[in-house]
């Protein structure tokens, strides 16, 4: 069995990837919360459709749903790969410490499993930063209709 100092060890590499997991998981909250806001609002925005008061306002509401249909795709897609992430992180944990137990060469797994984790991450952060532009590319297409 392994002295108290090699599992201080163990804890003390865990560290990072503890952090790396609690900023994934402040980036899964935001992006939820903007999920939550856009179906929100589309949903809004059906009920609103059912009695529209002319044609033209028919056809922007149809086009503003199809805008919060592709960010609520985008931003599930970008919470599925945020908890890839998180999952991937978990296992780098749980791998460090059951391979120092064991006794096992686990070096390799983990260092795939953190690219594999970097990548996920960056992957969630590429589509957040596409629905952001999205949604702020439709305020202003909304702004402009409204000063006309």
């Amino acid at each position: 069995m392994n002295d108290i100092s090699d599992i201080a060890h163990i804890i003390q590499l865990a560290v990072a990837p503890v952090f790396l997991l609690a900023g994934i998981g402040s980036l899964l909250g935001v992006v939820t919360t903007r999920l939550a806001r856009v179906i929100d609002r589309a949903r809004a925005l059906e009920e609103r459709m059912l009695s529209p008061r002319n044609d033209a306002e028919a056809g922007r509401m149809r086009a503003e749903l199809i805008s919060l249909d592709r960010r609520m795709q985008l931003a599930q897609r970008a919470v599925l790969l945020f908890s890839t992430a998180a999952l991937m992180v978990c296992l780098v944990i749980a791998t460090m410490f059951i391979g120092d137990f064991i006794k096992a060469p686990v070096g390799a797994f983990v260092a795939l499993m953190f690219i594999a984790a970097m990548f996920a991450m960056a992957g969630g952060l590429m589509l957040f930063l596409r629905e952001i532009y999205i949604g702020t590319r439709a305020l202003k297409v909304r702004a402009e209709l409204l000063s006309k």
